[in-house]
């Protein structure tokens, strides 16, 4: 068996976000985000772990860039903290928080590693949340002037933006089932209404980096889509799947891409749509340079009555990771790209994250985590990309999450993505095998 290559010029990298690995919570002029409130309440995260530490990243990077250099990691997408710039949301700026990634980007820079910045992983000021949080337009117009800051201090070394990560989970679960921050639980006509603020957001964010970025800028949206599969190759079966998938994330892509909220829409959310005002959705689907897709897992689906999509369930023993919602499907990475490119159009995509989480143990004797369930996935999921870029799909790069075991959000420290191994009470990084293997697909450029 020969190596599965590359197209030359493929973007290899990992992903981390700045809630889940700086630490430093309330550190240098930085303000409560969402999350350090929700973290807070009784029964919200798993053990009432924090992310006042988290990896300590915040006081850790150089030699975590120096162990990315030694692994031949040459791209890397971060977040910055909202609440470590503008501690208010909207209000003055905390020239720490913004000198403190100025550090960050100059050890980048030493280290020979790309910067692929997103403006927002989720962190909402909470002095936005008391203010109406995503139900209000106000937020999206406070990150209109956080999205100028960070783009006018940074924008000289900074030329990959990403707007918001997964809208998805911090309106639908934050806001509807109360599963994440801020933990709520609203009507369906208000959680329409937080999708719709949060993709104002991202417009402006486009705007600004249109408007500040510099030459060579581009900026796009990551989003998690939900993969709809078809059960098999029959021709039925793949149109009911096509069709599952625009109906599963027409609250994001059908505006992004089309300018509006159409029939699919307005039939699955009736008089609960969002409203809108006059110039929202030119905004809104102003064309972007690249989409980056975070691709975990996805779900089968058959056509029934009448063509009808019908979603089939999974047994109780089918794959899965030790996470409840990741079942191990490496052909998402086949089918996700594709539906996307067959319905949008031929845009450069992105795979912004793709991995696998584990409930695991210390490094064994000599010192390996041999996380060959992680590697195989993760090898597998990559087998399907690189298929579905041989069929026409553009996709021009693949971002493993996660860098380092990190705080896994309502599953606190438990659940580890990481390819390095990070012990929670020393610091102290270890790479996993899925690590040394992935440093050898970059330097490669190929599948191994």
């Amino acid at each position: 068996m020969t190596p599965l290559r590359f197209p030359a010029g493929f973007t290899w990298g990992v992903a981390t976000a700045a809630p889940q690995i700086e630490g430093a919570a309330f550190t240098d002029g930085k303000s409560p985000s969402v999350w350090d409130t929700f973290s807070r309440q009784p029964g919200a995260v798993l053990n009432g772990d924090t992310l006042d530490v988290a990896c300590d990243h915040y006081h850790r990077f150089d030699g975590d860039f120096a162990l990315m250099r030694k692994l031949g990691i040459r791209h890397y997408r971060l977040s910055l903290a909202w609440p470590r710039i503008l501690p208010d949301g909207d209000g003055a700026v905390n020239q720490k928080g913004v000198d403190f990634y100025h550090r960050l980007f100059d050890s980048m820079a030493k280290h020979g590693i790309t910067p692929w910045v997103t403006m927002f992983h989720w962190d909402l000021p909470q002095a936005l949340e008391d203010r109406g949080g995503w139900r209000v337009r106000g937020t999206a117009e406070a990150f209109a002037r956080y999205a100028d800051v960070i783009v006018k201090a940074y924008g000289d070394r900074v030329k990959n933006w990403i707007t918001l990560n997964e809208i998805f989970c911090f309106t639908r679960l934050g806001y509807g089932t109360g599963s994440k921050a801020p933990g709520h639980r609203e009507s369906e006509r208000i959680v329409n209404q937080t999708y719709h603020h949060a993709l104002l957001a991202h417009g402006h964010g486009m705007r600004a980096v249109r408007e500040h970025g510099g030459r060579g800028a581009r900026a796009g949206l990551t989003d998690n889509v939900i993969v709809t599969l078809p059960l098999d190759l029959r021709a039925e079966n793949v149109a009911a799947a096509r069709r599952a998938f625009v109906e599963e994330n027409v609250r994001v892509l059908e505006p992004l891409f089309t300018g509006r909220y159409g029939a699919a829409y307005c039939r699955i959310t009736g008089r609960d749509g969002a409203k809108t005002e006059k110039g929202d959705l030119p905004l809104i689907s102003q064309k972007m340079d690249f989409l980056g897709l975070n691709i975990y897992t996805g779900f089968f689906v058959r056509a029934g009555k009448g063509g009808r999509p019908e979603k089939v369930p999974f047994p109780a023993r089918f794959p899965a990771s030790d996470c409840a919602w990741l079942y191990l499907l490496p052909q998402v990475l086949y089918w996700g790209p594709k539906h996307v490119t067959d319905l949008y159009g031929p845009l450069p995509l992105y795979i912004t994250e793709n991995g696998a989480g584990y409930n695991e143990e210390a490094p064994a004797a000599g010192g390996e985590v041999p996380d060959l369930h992680r590697r195989e996935y993760v090898r597998n999921c990559l087998a399907q990309l690189r298929a579905a870029m041989r069929e026409g799909v553009p996709a021009k790069g693949y971002f493993l999450w996660s860098f380092l075991d990190n705080y896994e959000w309502e599953d606190g420290y438990q659940r580890r993505f990481g390819i390095v191994h990070n012990d929670f009470e020393t610091q102290r990084r270890t790479p996993k095998l899925s690590a040394r293997w992935y440093a050898e697909v970059i330097r490669r450029n190929a599948l191994i």
